[in-house]
Order: C-alpha cells, then sequence, then structure tokens
C-alpha cells in the first residue's frame, strides 16, 4: 500500500510526483493536503509530519519524510528505470544538485512563493484566522524561525528584511545551471537524474509566477533544459495537473504584478 500526502503548489511534493511518475510507480491513495488553509497542522498530520510540511509518503504503514529522501528510496525500492547514476562522480554531481536544493533553494523559494504570491492567498483568511494559520506554524518547518518569516513575509511583502537576497540566491543557481549544461544535456551528465527531478519544479514555480524572463532570451542552456523537462511525459501530470486551477491562477496574477519588482531587484532588462 502506497500513500501520498501533497499539496497541489508545494515543489517538494511535485518533486516527489515527478519521481514516482518517471519511476513508473502507481500511488494507491492519494491525500491532499491544502497547506494554505492549515490543514498540516491537524493533530492527524502532525503524527506523520512533525514539521507539518508535504510531501509524506506512507509505504505499508511506514512513513518516509523529506523529499530528497523519499525520492531516493522510490528509486532503491521499486523497479524502473534508474534515476540515480551508476557511476560514483555522476552521482556525487546528482547529490551536490540535490544538497543544494535543500540547504538553499528550497528555503529561498519559500520566501520567493511567499512575498509573490501565497501572502495574498492567506490574507484573505480574515485577520483572525490569518492569526491562527501564522501561530499554528512549528518553529521548525520549512527553515528555522518559519514562523517568525512568515508572518513578516504576510505582513510587510517587499519590504520584509533580506528578501532581496532570495531572489538574488535564486538567481545564482540558475546561472549555476547555466555553466552546468554547458556541456551536458541533463544536470549531473548525460542521464536524466534525480538533479533534474529536484531542479523541475523550483523552475517551474517562477514560470508559473510569470517570471520565466529570469531565463528566457538570458540563459540558454537553462531555457533549452527546461523545454526538455517539459517535454516529458511525466511533466504535466506531476508538475500542473494537481494544482488547482484556482492557485494556478492566483500564482500567474500575483506573481505577474510581483514581477517589475523583481525585474528590478535583479537588473532584468
Amino acid at each position: 500500500m502506497l500513500e501520498l500526502y501533497h499539496h497541489g503548489s508545494s515543489v517538494c511534493a511535485a518533486k516527489v510526483r515527478f519521481a514516482l511518475a518517471e519511476k513508473g510507480v502507481e500511488v494507491d491513495e492519494y491525500h491532499y493536503v491544502d497547506i494554505l488553509v492549515g490543514e498540516q497542522f491537524t493533530p492527524e498530520y502532525l503524527a506523520i509530519n512533525p514539521r507539518a510540511v508535504v510531501p509524506s509518503l506512507v509505504h505499508d504503514g511506514r512513513v518516509v519524510n523529506e523529499s530528497t529522501l523519499i525520492c531516493e528510496y522510490v528509486d532503491e525500492m521499486f523497479e524502473g528505470p534508474a534515476l540515480m547514476p551508476s557511476d560514483p562522480y555522476e552521482r556525487y554531481l546528482m547529490r551536490s544538485w540535490t544538497k543544494v536544493v535543500d540547504e538553499l533553494l528550497h528555503p529561498a523559494c519559500a520566501d520567493v512563493t511567499y512575498v509573490s504570491c501565497h501572502r495574498h492567498i492567506v490574507r484573505r483568511l480574515g485577520p483572525e484566522k490569518l492569526e491562527e494559520f501564522v501561530e499554528s506554524t512549528p518553529e521548525q518547518s520549512v527553515k528555522g524561525a518559519w514562523r517568525k518569516r512568515k508572518r513578516e513575509l504576510v505582513m510587510l511583502g517587499f519590504d520584509a528584511p533580506d528578501i532581496d537576497s532570495k531572489f538574488r540566491l535564486y538567481d545564482r543557481q540558475l546561472q549555476a545551471m547555466e555553466a552546468a549544461l554547458e556541456d551536458a544535456v541533463w544536470l549531473a551528465g548525460d542521464s536524466f537524474t534525480l538533479a533534474d527531478i529536484a531542479l523541475a519544479p523550483y523552475v517551474n514555480r517562477l514560470d508559473m509566477l510569470g517570471m520565466g524572463g529570469l531565463w528566457t532570451g538570458r540563459l540558454s542552456n537553462v531555457e533549452n533544459w527546461f523545454e526538455r523537462i517539459r517535454s516529458r511525459p511525466a511533466f504535466r501530470p506531476s508538475l500542473l495537473d494537481w494544482c488547482p486551477e484556482h492557485l494556478t491562477r492566483d500564482l500567474r496574477e500575483y506573481g505577474s504584478q510581483s514581477w517589475p519588482q523583481v525585474r528590478a531587484i535583479l537588473g532584468v532588462a
């Protein structure tokens, strides 16, 4: 029995759905956890994932958390195309990218997403529900001190401390991808791996926010890589179709409104 607890706009959940689909693994039961109204804070879900984040994989009653570890577990546990290289150096390259995602890009993506879009969505809850939503957030969740940071992002928007650096970090990672793809088809070499699966949702997040100008006509290797990613049969059902229409619309509309500020921060023409 394979169960997945996930959300439509979660980059980590998208990563795991992408890995499962590329591996050809069928999920027996999906549990949709609406993280924008606080369903991740229920006692039932906290018993599965004490950090109150998605995704969580439950395989024959055993809980597997942390998206990077879930992806490696899926590759090792199930038959199907190998998603980790057999060559030790290429496996090192793959893990270098997944480490960057976990330690740098994901925390930055949380800030980027909230300041560009999600702060507008959660403010619709009204003052009382919004306060309850923020206070329910564990301090160690998406990242350390996430409750305090979430409050800053929701209340201050682009005036939140240090927000410019998050966009600059994101841009540096895109430029690192550009360099890595100069002589390779995929991020860890000539084979599609968990490195590509790990980065795809983070580039797609910018695309859904209407911020594709960060690479289109600017970083040609990233642009071509993303086209290859989007052409894979598993891409749309894993990264796009699970995102509800209203949320896809919010990401695009609020993200597009934020794009001039992002462009100014990064000096993008």
